[in-house]
């Protein structure tokens, strides 16, 4: 991992969303930050392969995927220390698996704000 860059800030983000659209507003909202390299991925898989690549230094993952979600990520992630959030359209209420329980979550959609404070802060990743 590279050294976070003087504003507090990540140097690689991994996006794992399967919406386009979505995804490239939250691509260009973080590169608009000064984030130095942003990856996205639609999928668990190609989010995995990425990850096996050149692992992110932080994550955002969508909770619902086409065809599943977004957990095998969230583990992978874990195992790796690598800190994360899921971002949901579901609301904070949704239930998540007891690994990832207390995975710092921001519901969809969120403000450019809220996701640089989510950047910044980076969280731990949740206990196993």
């Amino acid at each position: 991992m590279e050294p976070d860059d003087p504003q507090g800030l990540p140097n690689d983000v991994l996006i794992v969303e399967d919406d386009a659209i979505i995804a490239l507003d939250f691509e260009d909202t973080i590169a608009g930050f000064g984030v130095k390299r942003v990856r996205t991925a639609g999928s668990a898989s190609r989010a995995l392969a990425l990850i096996a690549d050149h692992p992110p230094d932080f994550a955002l993952l969508d909770v619902g995927l086409a065809g599943g979600n977004s957990f095998a990520v969230a583990d992978k992630l874990q195992a790796l220390k690598i800190p994360f959030v899921f971002i949901t359209g579901y609301g904070r209420d949704m239930r998540l698996p007891p690994p990832l329980r207390g995975t710092p979550m921001l519901t969809k959609p969120c403000t450019s704000d809220e996701l640089k404070a989510a950047l910044r802060r980076r969280p731990r990743c949740a206990p196993k």
